[in-house]
């Protein structure tokens, strides 16, 4: 009988269903999964748009302490066309030499690193004899950008010279003021003792014994003889101010009383802060702020040499030289280790800015008179640094040697604008399209829920925007009262108070923002079996 049903059940037709629905039952649970991937992808938000946290590092455009920069047209950079870029040019193509000898492969941190080497490359394979052409080599490789201080319109510059003084190889009655070179005993950390090139800034030490160290001398101490007997003396000159001037400028030509010349450079100094004396002055009253320059100083000086003494005293940085091989003909070298060109090097801010780096600067300056105002259109080159060089758009411009060039270079201290000239390879507006969009802002009821300030912070800027608004309610009562002196006393209190008020009524609405309060930890309840118990033999009896 079972085999009979069996036969029945499974004839050649019903074969044939059954193969069929089980050909199509395999099919759907293979296809599945992906149409419940379709379902799902149509609610789905786009990936582009999901942020995971934590963050990923993102390369910004460019990047410069402090700074703040906007992308120029070339049609837009006051005063380009104006200029001999010819001559800057050639400045440019010096400062190739030593980018292009760089063995080290270590990438700087610099906001331009090595992005110069590819402009440095063309430059020095083509030796442009036109103006038209080095215009158009520096538009062709850079982008202008102009440069400021956070917070700042304009950049700000000064000037510097190499000095011309009178000295001596030997002390006399004369010439008794000696030119140190850098000392034996002076330690940096990071740097060996007989370096080439040591920081001009931050700490600089001695060695007392094998491990001890101490703050290097001051210029009190080094004045007073404290490394003197040394055989440290390079030349003797007639006076500290002469000296002074030449550590100021960090450079000098000594022409000795035998007729030659000794050319000194920048080697070290002794980690103090540098002071500058004419700020001094200003601020004590003795020379307006309008008549300093460094002539100013000088006749100053000549005049009250014990004064002068005590002036000088106030700067303690101090600074070491070296003597260098040069002609009369040639420049003074600066940092980079190339010699300066006059009218085209300028110092700079090492710790931002990369040796080699072109800067447009565009404005007025007085060049041929302390009243004049000459227009300066001029693409300088970075080549030159100095200790009281700070800040992305500062400069001290390098006139040359000689007594004209500091007369000029002594009364500039001027705002004037900042073009910096970026490789196309760095253009912040090409690589700032790449950047990603910032996250949505949250709605206003979350960021009530979430305040981004903390309390102890919030409660401090509400207490120092009070004092402000109770200061500026006395500064505006004081006027006030004084204009209305002969009005009735009674009066005058009531307009006191008037004024006052307001600035109370500000305080008193200045809430600040309170943490959100965390839930309440959940209670622990000693008969937690019990109500599970319970809890299972309800729903097992409803369902009967």
């Amino acid at each position: 009988m079972v085999r009979e049903i069996w036969k029945r059940g499974f004839t050649a037709h019903r074969v044939k269903y059954w193969t069929s629905a089980l050909a199509l039952s395999v099919v759907a649970v293979a296809l599945a999964p992906y149409a419940a991937e379709a379902v799902r992808s149509r609610h789905r938000t786009p990936a582009a748009s999901v942020r995971h946290l934590p963050y990923p590092q993102l390369d910004w455009p460019l990047e410069i302490n402090n700074s703040q920069y906007l992308p120029l047209a070339w049609n837009d950079v006051p005063g380009w066309n104006d200029d001999d870029q010819l001559a800057a040019y050639r400045t440019f193509r010096a400062s190739c030499r030593p980018i292009a000898a760089k063995t080290d492969v270590t990438p700087d941190a610099k906001a331009l690193g090595d992005s110069l080497r590819d402009p440095c490359r063309d430059a020095r394979a083509a030796d442009l004899a036109d103006n038209a052409a080095a215009r158009a080599f520096f538009e062709r490789h850079f982008e202008p950008l102009k440069i400021s201080k956070l917070g700042d319109a304009d950049g700000f510059v000064t000037g510097y010279y190499e000095p011309v003084i009178d000295g001596s190889r030997t002390q006399n009655e004369v010439y008794n003021v000696p030119v140190y070179r850098r000392p034996s005993n002076l330690f940096v950390r990071g740097f060996k003792q007989d370096a080439t090139s040591l920081p001009n800034k931050g700490p600089v030490y001695r060695k007392i014994g094998r491990r001890k160290l101490v703050p290097y001398y001051d210029r009190a101490e080094i004045e007073d003889g404290a490394i003197e007997g040394r055989g440290l003396e390079i030349a003797w000159l007639r006076n500290q101010t002469d000296l002074l001037f030449a550590q100021i400028q960090g450079s000098a030509r000594i022409s000795l009383d035998d007729g030659s010349t000794v050319r000194i450079n920048y080697d070290a100094y002794n980690g103090h802060p540098y002071t500058p004396v004419g700020r001094v002055l200003i601020e004590r009253g003795i020379i307006p702020r309008e008549q300093m320059s460094m002539q100013r100083i000088r006749d100053w000086m000549e005049q009250n040499p014990e004064g002068a003494n005590e002036l000088r005293r106030t700067n303690r940085s101090y600074i070491f030289f070296r003597e260098v091989q040069l002609s009369e003909k040639d420049e003074a070298v600066g940092a980079q280790g190339i010699p300066l060109t006059p009218g085209r090097s300028i110092a700079v801010d090492k710790s931002l800015h990369v040796y080699g780096t072109p800067f447009f600067i565009t404005g007025e300056l007085p060049i041929e008179s302390e009243k004049s105002k000459t227009a300066f259109h001029r693409l300088m080159i970075a080549q030159d640094t100095g200790s009281a060089i700070v800040g992305p758009a500062r400069a001290d411009l390098y006139f040359g040697a000689g007594q004209d060039a500091g007369k000029v270079s002594g009364r500039l201290k001027h705002s004037i604008q900042f073009v910096m000239l970026v490789p196309k390879s760095l253009d912040p507006v090409a690589r700032g399209r790449k950047m990603p969009l910032p996250d949505a802002r949250p709605s206003e009821k979350i960021a009530k829920l979430f305040p981004q300030a903390l309390p102890k912070q919030a409660a401090k800027e509400a207490a120092k925007d009070q004092a402000k608004e109770q200061d500026q309610a006395k500064t505006a009562a004081a006027p006030s009262a004084a204009k209305d002196s002969k009005a009735a006393a009674p009066v005058a209190a009531t307009s006191a108070i008037a004024v006052a008020k307001p600035a109370t009524t500000v305080a008193q609405n200045v809430v600040a923002p309170q943490p959100v309060p965390l839930p309440e930890a959940r209670p622990r309840l000693e008969s937690d079996r019990n109500i599970r118990r319970l809890r299972y033999g309800r729903r097992h009896r409803n369902r009967r």
